[in-house]
């Protein structure tokens, strides 16, 4: 597993979210969750930096309770995740389906830097909360609810896969100047004995609030 980079940033990787490949094993359903188009991809690239897109002002720090994506029906509380002692990010426990976490050490969704949320793709019953992510396209947006009454308004610059082996840290994890956003689950090919092979990550950032 990776391991946390600093303080801020810990990586979520497709052994912690992905192992056991439930739905697939489990016979609930036999197709494989969808995944990102090369339409939707590429822009990632230049997500994170300043000139990608209109950014709105930085909110100040306040732990989120919830996360919606109207486009893919995701309607979901979301819990605080820590790390495992291993040092890699802890995931929702999977039998709660519509659940998605957010490292609660790292940067709040809204503020300056880069938050994180994850969760898993399916379980033992079927889809879970984020099994159509990989269906997400470019401008679509994702809305969280703060605990200080506000909600934090994302708009996705691009929506990526990786394979485990070639996962970009630094891209994904590391540092920005304005508030952004990456929401992460599994993807890429499946092995009954691995399960997923890889990650599906959607690249945001704040456009809004209210």
């Amino acid at each position: 597993m990776r391991r946390v980079k600093d303080t801020a940033i810990a990586a979520v990787t497709a052994v912690a979210l992905c192992s056991g490949g439930l739905l697939l094993l489990g016979g609930a359903r036999t197709e494989a969750p969808p995944q990102p188009s090369a339409a939707q991809s590429g822009a990632a690239d230049r997500a994170g930096q300043a000139d990608r897109g209109a950014a709105a002002p930085a909110l100040p720090p306040s732990p989120p309770d919830r996360v919606r994506i109207p486009a893919i029906g995701v309607d979901a509380p979301l819990t605080g995740l820590g790390l495992t002692g291993a040092g890699s990010l802890d995931v929702p426990p999977a039998e709660q389906k519509n659940l998605a976490g957010w490292y609660e050490a790292g940067t709040t969704p809204g503020e300056t830097g880069t938050a994180i949320v994850a969760g898993h793709v399916d379980n033992a019953e079927g889809p879970a909360v984020f099994y159509r992510l990989g269906a997400l396209e470019k401008g679509a947006t994702i809305e969280v609810d703060r605990r200080d009454g506000g909600v934090a308004v994302f708009t996705v610059d691009a929506v990526e896969v990786y394979a485990a082996d070639a996962f970009p840290d630094e891209k994904v994890y590391g540092a920005a100047d304005r508030p952004e956003l990456r929401v992460i689950t599994c993807g890429g090919p499946y092995s009954r004995s691995t399960g997923y092979q890889g990650n599906v990550v959607v690249f945001a950032h704040l456009t809004g609030s209210r």
